[in-house]
C-alpha cells in the first residue's frame, strides 16, 4: 500500500514538472519568434509570452504563442512550402522529356535534309544540268515528306503523294527513253493513270511505300508523344491547393509552433495522408499516365526494329535508283505495253541521230548500301542512341503522380518514429494511411475532400493522354490514327498500294482506253538534247538515252 502511494506521488510530480515545463515554454515565445522571423515575416506579430488562443481557426485554442494574423501568414507560407517539392519535380520532369522532344525532332528532321542534300550533290556532281533540270521533281519530293512528318495527313496523303511521285518518273523516264517520240499532255496521263499495273520500278514503289508509312507514322507520333508529355506536366503543376488541403498544411506544418516547439516535424504517416488529399486529383492521372508511357515504349521498340526511320531515310536515294535503273532494264517492254494501250505516239520532227548505240550504251552497277556504314548525323547521334535514352527515361516516368506524396514526406520534411507531431501533440500518428486517388478521400481523417467534384483541368489532361495513347497504338501497327483504310488495314504490306495480283505481272498484255486524238499531240517540255539518240529497232530501245537515264539513277559505277 505503501508503494502504491509512492508511485502515485511521483506519477503527480512528473505531471506537474511537465506542465510547469510546457507553461513555462510558453511564457517565453522567444523561439517562436526567431523561427518566425526566418520566414521572412515581421516579428512584432509573434506575442512574447503565451496568450489565449481562442480565436485561432486551425490550431489548438488553448495557451499559445500563435495569433489569428500568424496564422493567416503561415497558412500561406504553408502553401508555398508543400507546393515547391511538387513543382520542383514536375519541372524536373518537363525539363528531362522537352529536351527529349526536342532531341527527336532536330534528328528526325536533319535526317530528312541531309538525305536531300546528299541526292541533290551527288546528282549534280556526276550529271551536272541534265540533272538540274529535273530537280524539282525529287526536291517536291522531300518537300512533301517533311511536310507528312511536320503536320500529318491533314497536309499530305502519304500513299496519293507518292503515287504521283513515281507517276510523274514515270512520265520523265518514258519520254527520255522514247526521245524520237512526241507525246500529248492526254497521252502521257493515259501513261501515268497505269503506273501500277505496268510496275516500271519493279516492286521498289511498294516496298518504299510501306516502309515510309510506317517509319513516318511512328515517328511524327512519337515526337508528338513526348511533345505532349511536358505540356500534361506543365497544365497539372498549374493546379492550386483547395482551402482544405491549405488548412491541413498549415496544421501539419506550424501549429507546433503555437505550442513552442518549433523544431518538431510532422510523423511521415500524417504527411501522407496530408499530401495524398492534396494531390488526390493529381493521383488519378496515374493510370492513363502509365497507359500512355507503356503505348510510348513499345512504340520506341518499333523505332529501334522495323519502323526504324533512320535506316528508311539514309538509303532512300539508293532505293530510288534501284527503281529507276529497273524502268530502264524493262524500258522496251513497258513501251510496248504502252503502245498498245495508248496508242503510237507522232514522232519527232526534232530528233536526229549522231550516235552510235556503243556510245548510248550503259552497263554500270549499283554499290550496294551497307547498314554497318551508316554515319551519325551532325547532332552526333544515332536514332538507336536516342530511344535507348529515352527509353529510360519512360521508364523513370512511370507511377510519377501516385508517388508524389511519398516523395514529399520523405527526408528532412518528416520525423521518424513516434517523436513527432501527429496533428494536435508529439506523438505516434494513430490513424490509417488512405490510398491514393479522389475515391479514396472519403475516409481521410486530415483533409476534407469533395469527391464529386473532380478537377476539371485535370480530368481534361486525363482525356489529353487517353486520346495520345489511341494515336501511338495506331502508329504501333503502322497506321496514321487520322487516316486509317476503310477496312481497318494494320499498316501491313498486304494492305499496301502495290498491286500484288497475277494481273499486275508485266509480262502479261495491259489494255487500256487510247485518249482521243492520239495523232494531234501537244508536246510536254521535257530536256532533250536533239543529238543524243539513234532510232530505236528491236532490242536497240534497252540502250537508248542510257547517259539521260544515268543523270537520274544514284550511286551507279
Amino acid at each position: 500500500m505503501k508503494t502504491l502511494l509512492a508511485l502515485c506521488v511521483v506519477c503527480t510530480l512528473v505531471v506537474l514538472s511537465a506542465s510547469g515545463t510546457a507553461e513555462q515554454k510558453l511564457n517565453n515565445c522567444n523561439e517562436v519568434r526567431a523561427a518566425y522571423s526566418s520566414k521572412g515575416f515581421n516579428v512584432n506579430d509573434v506575442p512574447h509570452k503565451g496568450t489565449n488562443g481562442a480565436a485561432l481557426k486551425v490550431c489548438p485554442q488553448g495557451f499559445t504563442c500563435c495569433t489569428v494574423e500568424m496564422e493567416e501568414k503561415l497558412s500561406q507560407q504553408s502553401h508555398t512550402e508543400i507546393k515547391a517539392p511538387v513543382s520542383r519535380l514536375s519541372t524536373n520532369l518537363q525539363s528531362t522529356f522537352k529536351q527529349r522532344h526536342d532531341h527527336f525532332d532536330n534528328f528526325f528532321r536533319e535526317l530528312l535534309k541531309n538525305a536531300e542534300v546528299s541526292l541533290d550533290q551527288m546528282f549534280v556532281r556526276t550529271y551536272g544540268m541534265m540533272y538540274v533540270q529535273n530537280a524539282q521533281l525529287f526536291k517536291d519530293f522531300f518537300a512533301s515528306l517533311t511536310r507528312y512528318y511536320l503536320s500529318g495527313s491533314n497536309a499530305v496523303n502519304l500513299d496519293s503523294m507518292l503515287s504521283d511521285f513515281w507517276a510523274e518518273l514515270l512520265e520523265r523516264m518514258f519520254q527520255l527513253v522514247n526521245v524520237q517520240y512526241e507525246f500529248s499532255n492526254a497521252y502521257m496521263e493515259c501513261v501515268s493513270r497505269h503506273t501500277e499495273q505496268l510496275q516500271p520500278f519493279g516492286d521498289v514503289p511498294r516496298k518504299l511505300r510501306i516502309q515510309l508509312t510506317r517509319a513516318f507514322v511512328a515517328a511524327r507520333t512519337f515526337v508528338r508523344g513526348l511533345a505532349l508529355m511536358p505540356d500534361v506536366v506543365n497544365k497539372v503543376s498549374m493546379v492550386g491547393a483547395s482551402p482544405s488541403c491549405v488548412r491541413a498544411a498549415m496544421k501539419m506544418l506550424y501549429c507546433p509552433y503555437c505550442s513552442g516547439q518549433v523544431a518538431l516535424k510532422p510523423c511521415q504517416n500524417y504527411c501522407l495522408n496530408v499530401m495524398r488529399g492534396c494531390l488526390a486529383n493529381q493521383a488519378d492521372l496515374d493510370t492513363e499516365w502509365n497507359n500512355f508511357l507503356d503505348a510510348m515504349l513499345s512504340l520506341a521498340e518499333r523505332l529501334e526494329g522495323p519502323f526504324n526511320f533512320e535506316s528508311v531515310m539514309d538509303p532512300i536515294d539508293v532505293k530510288i535508283s534501284e527503281a529507276i535503273m529497273n524502268m530502264q532494264e524493262n524500258s522496251m517492254q513497258v513501251s510496248q505495253k504502252v503502245f498498245q494501250g495508248c496508242g503510237m505516239p507522232k514522232p519527232s520532227v526534232a530528233f536526229r541521230s549522231t550516235r552510235s548505240v556503243k556510245e548510248t550504251a550503259f552497263t554500270g552497277r549499283f554499290r550496294p548500301y551497307s547498314p554497318d556504314a551508316r554515319p551519325t548525323t551532325a547532332a552526333g547521334t544515332s536514332l538507336d542512341r536516342l530511344t535507348g535514352e529515352v527509353k529510360k527515361k519512360l521508364k523513370h516516368a512511370k507511377k510519377f503522380w501516385s508517388t508524389l506524396p511519398e516523395t514529399v514526406c520523405a527526408g528532412e520534411r518528416i520525423a521518424a518514429g513516434d517523436e513527432c507531431w501527429n496533428g494536435t501533440a508529439k506523438s505516434r500518428y494513430e490513424a490509417v494511411v488512405i490510398g491514393n486517388g479522389l475515391a479514396n478521400q472519403v475516409s481521410n481523417p486530415d483533409v476534407d475532400v469533395d469527391i464529386t467534384k473532380p478537377d476539371t483541368m485535370i480530368r481534361s489532361q486525363i482525356a489529353a493522354l487517353k486520346e495520345m495513347t489511341s494515336r501511338l497504338k495506331a502508329a504501333h501497327s503502322g497506321n496514321d490514327i487520322t487516316f486509317e483504310t476503310d477496312d481497318g488495314g494494320s499498316g501491313e504490306e498486304e494492305s499496301g498500294s502495290g498491286c500484288d495480283s497475277p494481273s499486275c505481272n508485266t509480262d502479261q498484255d495491259i489494255y487500256f482506253s487510247t485518249p482521243p486524238n492520239p495523232g494531234k499531240p501537244e508536246v510536254k517540255l521535257v530536256h532533250r538534247d536533239p543529238s543524243a539518240g539513234v532510232a530505236l529497232q528491236g532490242s536497240v530501245a534497252l540502250l537508248l538515252c542510257g547517259p539521260v537515264l544515268a543523270l537520274l539513277a544514284a550511286h551507279m559505277r
